[in-house]
């Protein structure tokens, strides 16, 4: 079940979306190590900027997460990587659907 989310919007610098987006997909292994980490999504938008959305059981996941080796790691990388620090959006979640 998830009731807690997160979505993340990332901009990354001028010249630095390809490194973002590698370090968005070596992210992936990081995440999935975590259980109570339900879905998690790294995605391109429209606008060239970039964002996670994820989702978790609980408030308890979710802090987890935001602890987490991702959070560490993108924390030691977004002054290179990033033009603004990283917009945190706690989400609750009201719907879902995901596969079984």
């Amino acid at each position: 079940m998830v009731q807690k989310a997160l979505y993340v919007r990332l901009k990354p610098k001028p010249g630095k979306a390809e490194a973002l987006e590698a370090f968005l997909a070596a992210a992936q292994p990081l995440v999935e190590a975590e259980p109570d980490t339900t879905v998690w999504f790294a995605l391109r938008e429209d606008d060239g900027s970039y964002s996670i959305f994820d989702g978790f059981p609980s408030e308890e996941g979710r802090a987890a997460h935001l602890a987490g080796m991702v959070a560490e790691a993108l924390g030691a990388k977004s002054d290179e990587l990033l033009s603004a620090p990283p917009e945190i959006h706690k989400i609750d979640v009201l719907a879902f659907k995901v596969p079984k």
